[in-house]
């Protein structure tokens, strides 16, 4: 894990790397590089995951005509690595190095052999640049072209100094010198195929377990979030599995739901668990920090984001890698308001809320953890298991009775605590006990006529109440250019 950025068709395009580099140091800690030639500047900042000794970026490739910046992590490395062993002489133990080589073999076309979470550029000197971005983009990037300059990088923080208008780069989606944006990766359409309820259940449990055995691949110390909800949960049962004794996280107001039900399945399971208790104070301290490093001033978001933040800072005085349950709710049908949607429309308003993850959820938990240096990982949103959950027929999502996420719920009945597996669903900041909290500082000190008079900001979004129009505020002074107003996803209501 890491940041990575860089500069193509620019003159002394060292100079802007270093501006760029030097605000994206907080997601690589351990180490950073650059590569500068005539044309091009490729920089890297590294949080050491695998190869911690050998896998220094810029990676090259056998003669140098081609180097690699490369953020996240490629599940099916080895058996890549093996397949171009006999073509390619390795020098690290990285994916990194496996994504190069294939390029150098199949191109653009790379990205359809990669499983995994990735964002990366690739300089070759006769083919110029290649941009890409993970099917979900749980990898962030952002781009800016300025007729024939381009420029992008991990965070729009990194472009703030350097370029006016920036846009986010989509998900699934690559770029090549000449070819343009292209389109890689299409959602699988909800198309429920017959299955019994067994069915079903058998294949959730094949396809999570393995997504999660996959992600549990490190040469660094491991551990899990676990708010004690059904998704982290599950999370949290595969991984002791295979792992004893994996650390777990909890984080809370003193009356927290969560770290209650934390402690429980941490006990069931046989976890090092480790909590943190915070106030309202330590929540309007971190506050300006949550908002620089989330990038967003969408209310939801920001709530969820608070107790994330020292989640991730709980995490990483013991691990830099975790396991987080994202994407359970929009595969399964998780939330509340999805009970209202016509049952022949649910499919649709499930595949939209997962297509949006990327500017939501998906940012929360890749923004805090990498504000800590650490790396989140999501089982949920592996693809195989994103395609077969699109095949589920949503009277097993909803269940007989509205249940939601019923046959998750099924499939790992008897694997926990009844409490946990039956444990109604609960918004993240609603579970930690801080869900209220800061709408209320924002009542307190926001005057109804300040919010109407401010309400309805330049570029014609509308700020849903008070607390929005506090963290507006805050991003504001971060983040005052338009193209970043432009950047930010709203969370459905959820």
């Amino acid at each position: 894990m890491s940041a990575i950025a860089g500069v193509y068709g620019v003159a002394d395009p060292g100079t802007i790397l270093d501006t760029m580099i030097e605000r994206l140091k907080h997601r690589g800690p351990d180490d950073c590089g650059t590569y500068c030639c005539g044309e091009a500047a490729l920089g890297h900042t590294r949080l050491s995951i695998l190869d911690v000794a050998g896998g220094k970026q810029p990676i090259f490739n056998e003669d140098s005509s081609a180097c690699i910046v490369f953020n996240g992590k490629i599940y099916n490395y080895q058996k890549l690595r093996e397949q171009l062993s006999n073509r390619h002489r390795f020098i690290t133990n990285t994916d990194t190095e496996v994504i190069l080589h294939l390029f150098e073999d199949v191109g653009e076309e790379c990205v359809r052999h990669l499983d995994g979470m990735f964002s990366f550029a690739i300089y070759d000197d006769k083919r110029g640049l290649m941009l890409a971005r993970d099917p979900l983009g749980i990898k962030p990037l952002y781009i800016a072209q300025d007729g024939d300059s381009l420029y992008f990088a991990s965070e729009m923080k990194a472009l703030m100094d350097v370029v006016p208008d920036f846009d986010e780069f989509p998900a699934g989606h690559c770029y090549i010198t000449g070819n343009g944006r292209n389109k890689y990766f299409s959602m699988p359409k909800g198309c429920s195929i017959p299955m019994t309820a067994d069915e079903a259940r058998v294949g959730i449990r094949n396809y999570l377990e393995k997504a999660v055995v996959k992600r549990l691949m490190s040469d660094v110390p491991i551990g899990v979030f676990l708010s004690g909800g059904l998704d982290s949960s599950i999370i949290a049962a595969i991984a002791v599995k295979h792992k004893p004794g994996i650390h777990t996280f909890s984080v809370g107001m003193e009356d927290s739901e969560d770290r209650k039900y934390a402690l429980m399945v941490s006990d069931y399971l046989g976890t090092e668990h480790h909590e943190k208790v915070y106030t309202l104070d330590d929540m309007l301290n971190a506050l300006p920090d949550v908002i620089y490093y989330l990038e967003s001033y969408d209310a939801a978001l920001v709530r969820s984001a608070v107790p994330n933040y020292f989640l991730a800072k709980l995490a990483s005085q013991y691990v830099k890698v975790v396991l987080s349950g994202e994407g359970a709710d929009e595969l399964f049908s998780g939330y509340h308001y999805l009970k209202e949607i016509n049952r022949s429309e649910l499919n649709q308003e499930l595949l939209e809320i997962t297509e949006a993850l990327h500017n939501t959820n998906l940012q929360r938990c890749d923004r805090m953890t990498m504000a800590h240096g650490i790396e989140g990982r999501v089982p949920f949103l592996d693809v195989d298991l994103l395609r077969f959950s699109a095949t589920i027929p949503v009277d097993l999502k909803l269940g007989p009775d509205d249940t939601e996420k019923w046959i998750l719920r099924e499939a790992f009945k008897g694997r926990l605590p009844d409490e946990i597996v039956y444990r109604r669903k609960s918004k993240f900041s609603e579970g930690a006990g801080s869900s209220l909290a800061l709408s209320m500082v924002a009542e307190m000190e926001i005057t109804d006529k300040e919010f109407e008079c401010e309400r309805e900001l330049p570029d014609g979004h509308v700020l849903a109440n008070k607390e929005e129009l506090m963290y507006y505020r805050i991003f504001q002074q971060f983040y005052p250019l338009d193209s970043a107003m432009s950047a930010i996803g709203f969370s459905r209501s959820l």
